[in-house]
Parts: C-alpha cells; structure tokens; sequence
C-alpha cells in the first residue's frame, strides 16, 4: 500500500491542516505510559502534522498544542514539538 501524504509548505509561518472526520484521543495509565489512538483521519493528521515539523523551514522549538477537549479526546494535552537537538 502506498499513502501519499501533501505536507504544507511551512514558508513563513507553519500551517497544521486536518483530515476531515478525525478523532485522536491521549490517555495515561498509572504506570505513565502515554497511548495515542486515532481513527484513520487523525493517523494520517498527526502524520502531516509531524513532517510538517521535519522541514528545514521548522526551527527548534516549532510545535503544535493539541488541547484536550478541542483537538484531543480525553484529559491530556499533546504537544508535537521539534527538537533543537541534532541527533
């Protein structure tokens, strides 16, 4: 199978766009283990999301805030954010 994904060129400003219809619910259990689920809308949305972040336009610290009860089911943010480290 083959998935092609259009990424936003990031430009002057970066640009997070969603799929129609998508669900991404963030839970963590009593032992801190974070699950991320989603629908295929959201998989393919938080897959955009991050090679949006891996472009060379994206500097450290670029990120994207999903807030629980707006973009996020559930109780936790997520936030997606780009490393300044190099490795």
């Amino acid at each position: 199978m083959e998935l092609r994904i259009e990424v936003p060129d990031c430009g002057d400003a970066l640009r997070f766009e969603w799929d129609e219809g998508f669900t991404i619910a963030v839970s963590v259990d009593e032992g801190g283990q974070v699950l991320i689920s989603a629908n295929n809308a959201g998989l393919v949305s938080l897959a955009r999301h991050l090679l949006t972040l891996a472009q060379d336009g994206a500097g450290p610290g670029a990120h994207l805030h999903l807030t629980a009860g707006q973009e996020i089911d559930g109780d936790h943010d997520l936030v997606l954010e780009r490393s300044s480290r190099a490795t």
